[in-house]
């Protein structure tokens, strides 16, 4: 008798997991690797919300637990966020509820919603959590294809009408991680509708909303009429923020399904601790000042990272969002094959297209987590090799 879940065995490793070990032992060897794989920011949290999470930590009566559902002044805070934001008034007590980071949220949420054989639909590409989350909870993966022609918004008439008529979830994520594709509130009008005629619910990852740049503000899907109807929208602060390791997000929107994430949340865990919710609220309502401070460096990175793609001859859009380039391939390789290509040759890491399902194949992800020094050391490198070819010239 096994002792690891057929569910556990038959899951690959997480690739970022595998690409820090292929890392720290490069390192370890004297390569000098820079790494645009993981999107981890590397800007700072803001000095202000550092400041309050201490002063928060100072008072004894938060070294408790929070509530299940989370601390009401953060869901307060979220509910501001958002008609602030959006012009989208939300409940506190029904329709917000507090997770530890968003990717916990959506992994627990396909197991409060999903039965075993149940299909959902999945963006491709897409966040691989995605495809790992519906595994877990006993369901059945349905490629949504994007493809880079239709601008990566969904292509819903290809996929198999009787999939569609198994499906009871479907997972979307606009600005997109990996592809940094950005959508107007039509698209989010076109899935409200594709929802109701097709009778299934909708979970939108907003993780990269605050992240901004060129003009492009991000609209929420609780922008669309019946929006609570048929969809949950999460949200993180851990990328419009730089608070990744604070481990702080929420979701909002269909009361049911909340309820339901919630009922499972309190079996499993007990909300994040109070200082860091009351940070994170001081953060939702503050002016966001220090967000279009950070997105302008990222701005600037994505235009030096893109003219140096160019440079070499790789093509790729200029994003709107995210903190990533969508990268093509040069001809002769797959996205696994260039991605150790670059590590070789260069000592860079970028994630291929591939991790990101069947239909990021030809594609690397470029991450814009390191300074312009940097990236400028990138270039010189690219710049070095020889893709034709296969080697350096």
């Amino acid at each position: 008798m096994s002792l690891v879940s057929r569910r556990i065995s038959q899951l690959p490793p997480y690739l970022f997991s595998k690409l820090q070990k292929r890392k720290e032992a490069l390192k370890a060897s004297g390569v000098d690797v820079i790494d645009l794989g993981i999107g981890s920011p590397d800007l700072p949290t803001p000095a202000f919300i550092v400041e309050h999470l201490i002063k928060e930590a100072r008072d004894e009566c938060n070294h408790g637990y929070s509530t299940y559902q989370g601390d009401r002044v953060f869901r307060e805070a979220v509910a501001q966020y958002y008609e602030r934001q959006y012009n989208v008034q939300l409940d506190p007590e029904t329709e917000i509820l507090t997770l530890i980071g968003s990717k916990e949220g959506i992994a627990h949420l396909l197991q409060a919603v999903i039965d075993p054989g149940d299909c959902v639909l999945v963006p491709d590409p897409g966040y691989p959590v995605y495809r790992t989350g519906v595994h877990l909870a006993g369901g059945t993966v349905v490629d949504l294809p994007l493809d880079v022609t239709g601008n990566y918004v969904p292509m819903y008439d290809q996929v198999d009408q009787a999939a569609i008529n198994q499906a009871k979830l479907m997972l979307l994520n606009y600005p997109s991680n990996p592809t940094a594709a950005t959508v107007n509130l039509s698209t989010f009008v076109e899935a409200i509708t594709f929802a109701e005629q097709n009778h299934l619910m909708i979970a939108h990852d907003a993780a990269y909303d605050l992240v901004t740049f060129a003009g492009y503000k991000a609209p929420s899907m609780m922008q669309v009429p019946r929006a609570k109807d048929y969809a949950v929208e999460f949200g993180s602060l851990s990328k419009g923020f730089s608070m990744t390791g604070w481990r702080i997000g929420y979701v909002v929107g269909n009361r049911t399904l909340i309820k339901a994430l919630s009922t499972l949340k309190s079996n499993i865990d007990t909300s994040q601790f109070l200082p860091i919710q009351r940070a994170a609220a001081k953060a939702l309502t503050s002016d966001l000042n220090d967000v279009q401070t950070h997105n302008a460096i990222y701005e600037k990175r994505m235009e030096m990272m893109h003219q140096a793609l160019h440079n070499v001859g790789l093509k790729a859009a200029k994003p709107r969002g995210t903190i990533f380039i969508w990268s093509q391939i040069p001809e002769g390789f797959t996205s696994a094959q260039f991605a150790d290509y670059l590590l070789e040759h260069a000592g860079v890491i970028v994630t291929p297209g591939v991790a990101f399902g069947p239909s990021g194949e030809g594609f690397v992800r470029v991450a814009l987590t390191v300074g312009e020094e940097r990236l400028q050391e990138v270039a010189n490198r690219l710049h070095e090799l020889d893709f034709e070819r296969g080697g350096i010239s």
